[in-house]
């Protein structure tokens, strides 16, 4: 905690004014270039202004039309009163009024301009809760992992990057694509999810995993095979939450539904995760909804997966970071989350493009680095 401690108090020395505290995090107001501080964004790119509109309108939008979504329409429990809803509706708005006027000016991009947003929105620096990345690290059987959770810096936040699995699927089961997407079990199919939680002797909760791995839906046909995948596609997208599915030379979207009640384990591999979900055909990428027919569409390199519970759908934040030896600075939506976010205020997560695989992942986000530089941004 000393660290720590000494960190805040050069923050605070530095103008710098605390916008919510916790023992364990911090959002900071950050005065830029007040006093001899210069915040420093590099170059802002790697992002699409029509691809962040686009993401911003669709999730304002939800935002707008589902007030009855105490989960993730709010302002967010760690701000208490010092943010309000419409500051962040205000914010997604504006993002897409400063996109349309610059293609109407033929202009370049302010969204990709740093004095321009300097000047137009306030900064918020996230201190990450290192507390409990380091707690999790403890009690993680993945050495990986544990190194990275107890690495993350004072100043920076853990920042992994997500996708969509490219597949083969089968409509059919063979001896490769020997696993099923499954839809909603039968006993639940025309109940509403508040119905269905609070029935806990549907087919949905009985099942772990494991369980369905082995065969437990197919025995006495509790579930229809939306399609057919091998068992390591299906740890990938169970864990992705989303697979992009070539069936019969087709592309086709399946994105998690409801799950068996069992939280996701952040401290063990995918293959131990007893947590399972039952899928949906929809047509695109899809991030956070309460519901399947209300889930947000989202676009690669502009969507941020992060703790909704806490901070609240529609954060815009800008991550920073060196990148080959170059600052580069880019902003991103809270509009999609994951079982690995509950009580997690040290990550985000960073939608990027569809791939084959790990490999293929790798080599397209190889020089990213795995700790950055975070703001919440809000329109002054």
């Amino acid at each position: 905690m000393l660290n720590k401690f000494c960190l805040l108090l050069f923050l605070l020395s530095s103008n710098f004014s605390v916008f919510s505290t916790s023992y364990a995090y911090e959002f900071v107001e950050v005065k830029a270039d007040e006093n001899g501080f210069d915040l420093n964004l590099g170059v802002l790119k790697n992002f699409q202004g029509s691809q962040l509109c686009s993401v911003a309108e669709n999730t304002k939008n939800y935002l707008d039309e589902h007030s009855a979504d105490t989960f993730g329409v709010k302002a967010g429990d760690v701000f208490g009163q010092n943010i309000s809803l419409d500051q962040v509706k205000y914010t997604l708005n504006y993002i897409c009024e400063i996109y349309r006027d610059d293609i109407k000016a033929q202009r370049p991009s302010r969204l990709h301009d740093a004095k321009f947003l300097k000047k137009n929105f306030v900064f918020y620096r996230w201190m990450p809760d290192v507390q409990t990345a380091k707690e999790i690290a403890i009690k993680s059987t993945n050495a990986v992992k544990s190194r990275m959770l107890n690495n993350i810096p004072d100043d920076k936040i853990f920042l992994t990057k997500y996708y969509t699995k490219t597949l083969s699927a089968s409509p059919v089961k063979t001896d490769e694509y020997n696993q099923a997407l499954y839809k909603l079990p039968f006993d639940e199919k025309d109940l509403s999810l508040e119905e269905a939680d609070k029935d806990k002797s549907l087919t949905r909760f009985k099942f772990t995993r494991q369980e369905v791995i082995d065969g437990a839906l197919l025995k006495d046909n509790l579930a229809e095979p939306l399609v057919w995948i091998s068992e390591e596609s299906l740890h990938d997208v169970l864990l992705q939450g989303t697979g992009v599915l070539t069936v019969n030379g087709k592309l086709r979207y399946f994105n998690v539904h409801r799950n068996n009640g069992i939280a996701y384990d952040y401290s063990i591999g995918k293959r131990e995760q007893s947590r399972y979900w039952y899928f949906a055909e929809v047509p695109s990428i899809m991030g956070y909804g309460k519901t399947l027919a209300s889930k947000i569409a989202v676009k690669p390199h502009v969507t941020f997966a992060g703790n909704v519970k806490d901070l609240g759908l529609g954060k815009l934040f800008l991550v920073s970071f060196v990148e080959q030896g170059e600052r580069i600075s880019r902003m991103g939506v809270l509009a999609d989350q994951g079982g690995a976010f509950d009580d997690n205020l040290f990550q985000l997560d960073l939608l990027v493009e569809s791939y084959k695989g790990w490999e293929d992942y790798h080599q397209a986000n190889k020089t990213m680095p795995d700790y950055a530089q975070a703001w919440l941004l809000l329109k002054k």
